[in-house]
C-alpha cells in the first residue's frame, strides 16, 4: 500500500508505476482541478503511455482521493512529489514539501510504521539536515516511528512511463535497515538494478546526473561559440564526427567522466591549453575551458591534502603512493598528477615518501628530481609505508585493503 503525495508529472507517472507492479496506490492532490481531471479518468498534460496506465489502473490500484487519513491509514510508504523550485538566490524552496509532511503527521492515527520517501529532487544533506530535523521537531521519532528516505526520479517529460516501466537503475536513499527492507519489497518485482545508498548519496545521484547533462550541454554551446570566433568551422559536422569515436559508441567514454587525480600524459594537457590560448587570441574567452584547465591544475593539490590529513601532522610519517604513470597501461609520465601530487607533498615538508609503479619507475626517476624513494615490489611498499595512497589505478592495487589494514587514500576511486 502506497500513497503518492503531488500528482503532475512525476507523481502521477510514479502512482501508476507502482499500480503496474500490483501494488494498491493513493493518489493525492491539491489542486481541484487537476484532481477532478484524473478522477474522470484523462490526463492534465500530455504524456504517451500514461493515458493508457491511468485506464487499466483508475479505480483498481489505482485510487486518487482527497481523504488522507483513509489513505495513510492504509499505506506502508507515503511518496511525496511535490514541487521544490528555486528562489532567486538558487536554493531549493521547501514549503511545499514541508506542508505535506505536517499534512501527514496531522492524519496519522496510529503507531504503525511507515517510510515517508521523497521522490521529490531535493540537494544533498536536505534529508538529513532540514527534514529529518523538521520531523524531529514535530515530535517524530526517527526511525522508530517513521523511517525517512529519499528515491530520486529519472524521468524525461514526454517519456516519463517509458522511463519508469523501463529504468536502467532504482535509487534508494536510506538509513535504517527496516526502510531499506520496505522499499525493496515496493520494488520486488523490478528488474533493473536496485542500489541502497546513504541518504545523502542518494540525493546527490540525481544532482550528479542532471548537472552533468547541463555541463554538456553548456560546453558544446560554448564550443559552437569558439568555432564561430574562429571562424571556417562547420560546427554541425564536427560534432557530428566527434560522436562516431568509438568511444561514444561502446560506452568506455565513461572512463573519462570518472573523479580521480586530473588529467595527464602529452596530448591532453598540450591541447586543452593550446586550444583555450587560440580562442583568447580570436577574441573568445571560453570560461568553462578555463574552469576545466583550472581545475585540473588543482586536482593533484587537492590529492595531496587528502593524504597529509591521513598522516596527520607528523611529516616524518612514511607516505606510500602507488602508481606513477599518468594512465594505466601506459609508462608515459609526462604531466603525470603523480609527480605533482609529490611536489605539494614535499612543499608541505613531507619527504618520508616510497613509490612503486609496475611499469614507470624508470622513466619517472630520469624525468623527476624529487624528494623519494622507489621500491622494487608492491609488498615492500606495503610494509615500509604507514599512510597508502592509490595515485594510478593499476588492477594490482584492487586487493589492497586485503593486504594491509594501514590507512589507504584512494586517489582513484578504484576501491
Amino acid at each position: 500500500m502506497v500513497t503518492v503525495v503531488g500528482l503532475g508529472f512525476v507523481g502521477l507517472t510514479t502512482a501508476l508505476g507502482f499500480a503496474e507492479y500490483g501494488h494498491k496506490v493513493y493518489g493525492i492532490e491539491a489542486d481541484p482541478m487537476r484532481m477532478a481531471i484524473i478522477q474522470s479518468g484523462k490526463l492534465p498534460f500530455l504524456e504517451p503511455g500514461l493515458d493508457e496506465a491511468l485506464t487499466r489502473h483508475l479505480g483498481r490500484n489505482f485510487v486518487p482521493t482527497t481523504d488522507w487519513e483513509t489513505a495513510l491509514a492504509d499505506s506502508e510508504c507515503v511518496y511525496y512529489c511535490v514541487g521544490t523550485p528555486y528562489g532567486e538566490d538558487g536554493q531549493a524552496d521547501l514549503s511545499y514539501l514541508y506542508g505535506a509532511l505536517e499534512q501527514t503527521l496531522i492524519a496519522i492515527r496510529d503507531e504503525k510504521f511507515r517510510v515517508l520517501v521523497t521522490k521529490s529532487t531535493i540537494p544533498p544533506s536536505t534529508t538529513e539536515k532540514r527534514i529529518i530535523p523538521f520531523l524531529v521537531k514535530h515530535g517524530v521519532n526517527v526511525p522508530e516511528q517513521l523511517g525517512v528516505a529519499n528515491n530520486p526520479e529519472f524521468l524525461r517529460e514526454g517519456h516519463c512511463w517509458e522511463d519508469f516501466t523501463h529504468t536502467d537503475r532504482v535509487v534508494l536513499g536510506v538509513s535504517d535497515a527496516r526502510s531499506e527492507k520496505v522499499l525493496r519489497g515496493l520494488y520486488a518485482n523490478e528488474t533493473a538494478p536496485v542500489y541502497c545508498v546513504s541518504l545523502n548519496t542518494g540525493e546527490f545521484i540525481k544532482y550528479l546526473s542532471n548537472t552533468s547533462l547541463a555541463c554538456l550541454i553548456s560546453y558544446a554551446n560554448e564550443m559552437s561559440l569558439a568555432a564561430d570566433a574562429i571562424g571556417g568551422i562547420d560546427v554541425a559536422k564536427a560534432f557530428r564526427i566527434l560522436h562516431m569515436d568509438k568511444r561514444w559508441q561502446t560506452g568506455t567514454i565513461r572512463s573519462y567522466f570518472y573523479p580521480g587525480c586530473g588529467y595527464g600524459g602529452y596530448c591532453l594537457p598540450k591541447d586543452t591549453n593550446a586550444f583555450y590560448a587560440l580562442c583568447k587570441s580570436n577574441g573568445f574567452d571560453g570560461q568553462i575551458l578555463k574552469q576545466a584547465i583550472d581545475r585540473n591544475d588543482r586536482m593533484p593539490e587537492a590529492a595531496a591534502a587528502r593524504i597529509i590529513r591521513a598522516a596527520g601532522e607528523d611529516q616524518s610519517t612514511c607516505i606510500g603512493l602507488l602508481g606513477l604513470s599518468f594512465n594505466v597501461g601506459s609508462d608515459d609520465v609526462r604531466n603525470t598528477p603523480s609527480a605533482k601530487i609529490i611536489q605539494a607533498l614535499n612543499k608541505a615538508e613531507y619527504r618520508n615518501i616510497v613509490a612503486y609503479d609496475p611499469v614507470a619507475m624508470g622513466e619517472f626517476e630520469k624525468l623527476y628530481h624529487l624528494d623519494y624513494r622507489c621500491v622494487d615490489t608492491y609488498e615492500a611498499l606495503l610494509e615500509q609505508a604507514e599512510v597508502l595512497a592509490i595515485a594510478t589505478a593499476w588492477p594490482m592495487f584492487a586487493n589492497i585493503r586485503e593486504k594491509t589494514d594501514k590507512p589507504v587514500v584512494d586517489c582513484r576511486y578504484m576501491l
